[in-house]
């Protein structure tokens, strides 16, 4: 369980709030984190991952948080084994049991073919699933992903959504993203931000059914619905 309590936070160079009094729990299962750009998403993300601390209130997990950020960095000379295991010996692991933990990580995001590849030479849509590798090797029970399809093709898009689906109930996901398209049947809430706060939090089916029925943009019209009630 990751719980945001009374948060507020600012950016040392600007005088206005980023987050606004939030509070909120995000637990197992998978959540959408809807947004304009700007809403405040990324910083929120980066709140509960520890990388930012709360200028007020407190942001608390009973249990590991994995942080996959939007840019994911290749480390000059490593190769993608190399990196992920790196992150898991960050987190506390042998080198043994880091080097391990890194093929693992990576046979679980389809770059077992890979491992050996210097990160640099990596596809961006295969960078991507080293930064879910990486994430993993924490061994975390909730991951953090700060808008992992962006600037994706849609096959790479499709393939980052296949292997959410497929990573193990017991680890909840919460991911950041602009695009309704990123809402799909492996997600069972959404929430949406706007202006540093949370405006909306509810189920699937609950937010779908704000839409126009029967319309192909049946989510984008929840969302502009849930927005405009916002302005």
């Amino acid at each position: 369980m990751l719980l945001f309590e009374h948060v507020d936070f600012r950016y040392r160079s600007r005088s206005e709030l980023v987050i606004r009094g939030l509070t909120l729990g995000f637990g197992m299962g998978r959540t959408v984190l809807l947004g304009p750009n700007g809403a405040g998403k990324s910083t929120l993300l980066k709140l509960g991952a520890g990388i930012l601390g709360p200028t007020s209130g407190s942001v608390s997990a009973t249990s590991g948080v994995g942080w996959m950020p939007q840019t994911v960095t290749a480390f000059q000379g490593l190769t993608s084994r190399e990196q992920v295991a790196y992150a898991a010996w960050m987190k506390g692991a042998s080198r043994s049991d880091a080097w391990e933990e890194a093929a693992v990580r990576l046979r679980q995001v389809g770059l077992e073919d890979r491992q050996d590849i210097k990160a640099t030479r990596l596809s961006g849509g295969q960078l991507r699933r080293v930064g879910l590798a990486q994430a993993l090797a924490t061994s975390p029970t909730l991951l953090l992903l700060d808008e992992p399809t962006a600037g994706l093709d849609p096959a790479q898009r499709n393939r980052f959504r296949e292997i959410l689906h497929g990573l193990p109930n017991e680890i909840g996901v919460v991911v950041s993203t602009h695009q309704v398209d990123d809402l799909s049947d492996s997600y069972e809430r959404v929430a949406v931000m706007s202006a540093g706060r949370i405006v909306w939090f509810d189920t699937v089916p609950a937010f779908m059914g704000l839409g126009v029925v029967d319309s192909p943009r049946r989510a984008e019209s929840s969302y502009e619905q849930i927005l405009g009630r916002d302005v």
